[in-house]
């Protein structure tokens, strides 16, 4: 099956990497770049640091490597390691379920610090400051929307010989539906089996007339790809 990709490269790349050991073919189609912000660390010493996204590493220069880390998942917390940070807790996948692991394991009122993106949902920093945190949030990186898609996956689209698309963020599918319409796919793009990591990156979908649509059962990309092998919603 061809199968569109919209994340950025060279997550893309793995994930085509990952389609192909299952017997399916990539298309890439990436609605965003990521670029790092350049932010400097702000003053003072912190207690830890908390990230929802492998791309917040390598982190800016001078923060201490011996902090614990706070990862929303297992690609985060690789990212981590592989910056030099040797105490990282991973969590089950998802920003309440992170909020959720600092609140049973660092006393208050620690202070940390959030190596987060630009465009972000503010569950973290709401969860963890009413939980009587001090927390200091530093945008290390931005997912800038891409003007549009590559030709192969327009024509490919207009060829209707996409069999479906992964989705890994609620951003990501609205800058995808977007796309489709300036590009005058919208319709060819709704009629697709569309396969996501999450009831929140499902409902722009729902909303917008997409019947086949499926969320993965855990926030993991395996179980998002193993969607593909189940039968269509």
């Amino acid at each position: 099956m061809l199968v569109l990709v919209t994340r950025p490269l060279p997550d893309a790349e793995r994930t085509a990497a990952a389609l192909a050991a299952r017997g399916h073919a990539a298309l890439p189609a990436p609605v965003s770049a990521i670029h790092p912000t350049g932010a400097a660390l702000p003053a003072g010493t912190f207690d830890a640091v908390t990230a929802t996204s492998h791309h917040a590493f390598p982190p800016p220069d001078g923060l201490d490597r011996r902090l614990p880390v706070f990862a929303v998942g297992a690609r985060t917390a690789a990212a981590a390691r592989a910056a030099g940070f040797r105490d990282v807790r991973v969590g089950r996948g998802d920003a309440g379920a992170l909020a959720d692991l600092l609140r049973l394991t660092l006393p208050r009122p620690a202070r940390l610090l959030f190596l987060a993106g630009r465009h972000r949902k503010p569950l973290l920093e709401t969860s963890v400051t009413e939980a009587g945190y001090r927390l200091d949030t530093l945008e290390v990186y931005a997912a800038e929307a891409l003007p549009a898609w590559p030709t192969a996956a327009v024509e490919a689209l207009r060829a209707g010989t996409v069999g479906a698309a992964l989705h890994y963020s609620r951003r990501s599918v609205e800058l995808a539906l977007a796309l489709a319409d300036d590009a005058g796919l919208a319709d060819a793009v709704v009629t697709l089996r569309h396969l996501c990591l999450s009831d929140d990156c499902a409902e722009p979908l729902r909303g917008c007339g997409a019947a086949a649509v499926a969320v993965a059962g855990r926030p993991e990309e395996d179980a998002l790809l193993a969607l593909l092998d189940a039968p269509p919603p």
